[in-house]
């Protein structure tokens, strides 16, 4: 590997470390319909992606689908399938195509989730699969008039069941099958069985793997990266979901996250390290859903030192920040705003009083990724209304590359000689940095 292509990976697993902690013992279900297990070459590749998810130590519950295996059954059989208000209508016939599609579905995953050949991302991997009647289910009955006779829907997930497979560190495999105390089988929507064991286990996660990018609204299709359940409401309600998978996945994605589920991704099946990329970089590649907006700023904790140290010490490398020990940030971190996305620290800046009704705007630092989404105009805010409060009149700051930007946010040149007393003395003159100060 080139030394740049070396730097770059450690610049990308540095950034993912911090995910890779906050993944371990927590617990995602993923869904995915039988298309992704059709296509063999993408789907072991998601098998290998899924086995470097468990090495880190998250518990995966995979819930499959089977309907285009259920339609070319049934036109084997040349017979006609039904649907009413966008579900089957599963007649004895059906049924037995459903149950044929559901079980050939998971002996091949299972199959594959064994191979563990030499030389190859899944060697030792040795990934134990649980599956079994872990999803009771009750007909829907008649809907406008129509019987869908044994079309169901979930009833109850056994989740003590499958927390202890997980707590035995194997992987769960849910089919689109419930059956009834009495003994009866059922037909089930994936995406219902996704969002209910979801629900019941109180996942970390529910992830969706589908045909399109995520959710793509307005007239040139753009993909939204986040929404919250409110947002994604409000679009439901004015545009609806189009027609596609992104119908059946979103609502059941909101009533997830309404439900407790913390986030929840509609991804592509068909980008390659898709459910990574999601996962382990800040913008994605998809839709997170969360029940509140994912950014949050605040005052910065104790334990926001090490989100902080790995944001500056880039920027104190290349000299654009002033270079500060762990111990000094330690003293100083209640002088500091962090800005969080989806509980990863991704800027922050501080305020340091002085004399004269003056304050030091310092330690100003973003993540690449966010750059051109405001987050520094947002850190500038806080930093702003608390210095108000503090009844400070003038804010300055001293850069060395920076300048321009503070400037077109109403700072101003000033003169060395314009800090206060104290500042003065501390300034560096072989750095040269450039004094800005800004009214209030």
């Amino acid at each position: 590997m080139a030394i740049s292509g070396s730097a770059d990976f450690v610049r990308w697993f540095r950034s993912a470390a911090p995910y890779m902690h906050a993944f371990r013992g927590r617990t995602f279900v993923i869904a995915f319909g039988s298309e992704v297990v059709d296509d063999r070459a993408k789907f072991l590749a998601l098998i290998h992606d899924l086995n470097l998810l468990a090495s880190v130590g998250v518990r995966l519950v995979l819930v499959h689908g089977a309907r285009p295996q259920i339609e070319a059954r049934l036109k084997q059989l040349k017979h006609r399938s039904r649907f009413a208000n966008g579900l089957r209508v599963t007649d004895d016939v059906a049924l037995s195509c459903a149950k044929e599609a559901s079980g050939r579905m998971r002996v091949e995953i299972e199959a594959l989730l064994s191979m563990g050949l030499p030389n190859s991302p899944m060697a030792g991997a040795d990934i134990r699969v649980a599956s079994g009647n872990f999803v009771t289910a009750k007909p829907i009955g008649v809907v406008d008039g129509v019987d869908l006779m044994h079309t169901g829907e979930v009833r109850k997930v056994d989740a003590i069941g499958i927390r202890d497979r997980l707590d035995h560190n194997e992987l769960v495999l849910l089919s689109p099958i419930g059956y009834s105390p009495t003994g009866e089988i059922f037909n089930l929507a994936l995406e219902d069985v996704a969002a209910s064991a979801a629900i019941a286990l109180n996942a970390d996660k529910l992830i969706f793997l589908m045909d399109s990018a995520g959710v793509l609204t307005g007239k040139h299709a753009e993909l939204k990266h986040e929404l919250t359940c409110s947002q994604a409401e409000r679009l439901i309600a004015r545009n609806g979901t189009g027609s596609g998978d992104v119908s059946l996945y979103l609502p059941r994605a909101v009533s997830a996250c309404r439900a407790g589920i913390k986030r929840a991704h509609l991804i592509s099946r068909h980008v390659d390290g898709a459910l990574l990329l999601e996962l382990f970089t800040h913008r994605g590649v998809g839709t997170m859903l969360t029940q509140d907006p994912v950014e949050k700023l605040r005052p910065a904790k104790i334990d926001d030192i090490g989100g902080v140290l790995r944001l500056i010490e880039p920027l104190e490398t290349d000299g654009t920040l002033v270079k500060r020990s762990r111990e000094l940030l330690e003293m100083e971190i209640d002088r500091f705003f962090v800005l969080e996305h989806d509980r990863v620290i991704i800027g922050c800046a501080a305020l340091y009083p002085f004399e004269e009704g003056m304050a030091e705007l310092a330690g100003l630092a973003v993540h690449p990724d966010h750059r051109r989404a405001g987050a520094g105009e947002r850190l500038l805010f806080a930093v702003e209304a608390r210095a108000k409060q503090r009844k400070i009149k003038k804010l300055f700051v001293l850069t060395t590359r920076t300048a321009h930007w503070f400037i077109e946010r109403g700072f101003q040149a000033a003169p060395v000689t314009s800090l206060p007393p104290r500042r003065q003395d501390l300034y560096n003159y072989q750095r040269r940095s450039q004094v800005l100060i800004k009214r209030l």
